[in-house]
């Protein structure tokens, strides 16, 4: 009891003696249990003025997708001081997919900020705050000095100048041909060969005359002209020097001989772009990473395409009869759900190549690709084929609505094995789409529209009638999905499509 009396000027010490506390708080209890009581050190620790400062909860820049390398603070949610709950929101995360949300896995403060939002390329595992627990001193926490904050962006070292080769013995002078040779200070121009014909004819240098051609060229034109101003005695003769040093070579140029800049200026904001400026457009994570996977597919996978024709008609007087019912659900819906019914029907094409060979995927998880400010994002349609038409447009709308807000979950647009990709509200009649790895398949919708075609009638008449068409074009990875392959499933997906009864 005496020591509990004398130990209640320390809350947080009491607390970890009588076992209350955290994990990590009873191991610095017991730590400072097994100092001896009786001696002066040991007193002056239990009655010291400095609080009991414990390890601050390091909080550290997360991987909230497979392909993230760094992130970008874009707003902090807490506080300094403000107090953190086990699954409150700390702050908003860039990822190279979405904007995602940081919640705090402990009970505490938010000590520090170590990264202040609008922080751009932050790596993955970098410090960038701080929390203490509740009854801790949080306006004194210190950065621990094993994780400091984020070092900044290194620029490459200057590039030092090569030192000077030794200059090679000398060798015997030989003579060659007269040839011109560029001399420093006078222009160099790209001559046509008409020109330089009639140049070497007359003993004429193109530095004397003026290039009129395209993109600098001298032009038979302008050799022409040299030739008149000669003979009129406005120039002379131009006389290159009969002998060639063949140990001097003459340098290389590797730019263009005709005068340009090589790096556009810069244009200066609110004012008048001058020729050959340009403006820097600054690239978000998603588009730089969009722009990489993109390059990585089309170098890397074989693509091939197949293409089809799809009749709507039927599509659409099943929709009209729904929409009377007050469900409203859109043709691309009914597109997924075929896709899905197809899949599960050829689960040959349902696969993925992991780099060393394919993979059979046990579910039909559909990505839909989604057009955003950042750029494209494709969230999934888990279990597509286990869902109805109207089950998969409910969840076509929650997850286009948070995409474009930036709200998806990694685990909302992280995997997926086939993509649709519907271009149609857009005026498209048909194009191809890159194939998002791993997956195998993406397949690519335009727009549906009427085309006349001849048919017979119940009597075997032929007549006209107007059909409603779509274009859909698959490109598929032809290391796991051939040809032929590609080709069965488009013609299974066209049945089911065309006869919606399939789909239910």
């Amino acid at each position: 009891m005496a020591a509990s009396w004398r130990l209640r000027c320390d809350l947080p010490l009491l607390r970890y003696l009588l076992g209350f506390g955290s994990r990590r708080s009873l191991g610095r209890a017991q730590g400072a249990a097994a100092w001896p009581v009786g001696r002066g050190a040991s007193w002056r620790w239990f009655h010291g003025a400095q609080p009991l400062q414990a390890d601050p909860i390091k909080i550290l820049m997360p991987s909230l997708s497979p392909t993230m390398e760094q992130g970008n603070i874009v707003k902090w949610l807490k506080k300094e001081g403000e107090a953190v709950s086990a699954g409150d929101s700390l702050c908003e995360i860039e990822t190279d997919k979405a904007v995602v949300t940081l919640d705090a896995n402990d009970d505490g403060i938010l000590a520090k900020i170590v990264v202040e939002e609008g922080a751009k390329n932050i790596k993955l595992g970098s410090l960038i705050g701080l929390m203490v627990e509740e009854g801790e001193d949080w306006k004194h926490v210190e950065i621990p000095k094993d994780v400091g904050a984020p070092p900044p962006v290194s620029k490459p070292p200057p590039v030092s100048k090569p030192a000077v080769p030794p200059q090679p013995s000398p060798q015997p002078q030989i003579s060659s041909p007269a040839r011109k040779e560029h001399t420093e200070g006078t222009p160099r121009f790209r001559l046509s060969p008409a020109a330089r014909n009639i140049l070497e004819k007359h003993s004429l240098d193109a530095s004397q005359g003026t290039a009129t051609g395209p993109r600098g060229i001298f032009t038979k034109e302008d050799a022409l002209k040299l030739v008149e101003l000669k003979q009129m005695g406005k120039i002379t003769e131009s006389r290159p020097a009969p002998t060639l040093s063949a140990s001097v070579p003459p340098p290389a140029t590797g730019g263009p001989s005709y005068p340009r800049p090589m790096i556009p200026p810069v244009s200066i904001p609110g004012q008048p772009n001058a020729t050959g400026t340009f403006t820097e457009i600054p690239a978000s994570n998603i588009r730089r990473v969009i722009a990489k996977r993109l390059t990585e597919s089309k170098s890397t996978v074989p693509h091939a395409y197949a293409t089809a024709d799809c009749d709507l008609g039927a599509v659409l007087k099943v929709r009209q009869d729904l929409v009377k019912d007050d469900v409203k659900v859109s043709v691309n819906d009914f597109i997924i759900r075929a896709a899905a019914v197809t899949l599960k029907q050829m689960p040959g094409v349902n696969v993925s190549w992991d780099g060393e060979g394919p993979k059979q995927l046990p579910s039909v998880d559909i990505s839909v690709a989604v057009a955003t400010d950042k750029g494209l994002i494709t969230p999934i349609i888990k279990d597509a084929a286990a869902k109805g038409v109207q089950e998969i447009a409910d969840s076509v709308k929650v997850l286009s609505k948070k995409a474009r807000d930036g709200k998806l979950l990694p685990e909302e647009y992280q995997g997926g094995s086939f993509s649709i990709s519907n271009l149609g509200m857009f005026g498209i009649d048909e194009f191809a789409a890159v194939i998002n790895p791993p997956q195998a398949c993406i397949l690519a919708v335009g727009r549906f529209r009427p085309v006349l075609k001849l048919t017979e009638d119940e009597e075997g008449n032929p007549q006209l009638r107007q059909h409603q068409l779509i274009t859909v074009t698959m490109s598929s990875d032809s290391r796991v999905v051939d040809d032929e392959l590609a080709t069965r499933f488009l013609e299974s997906f066209k049945a089911n499509l065309e006869n919606p009864m399939r789909l239910a």
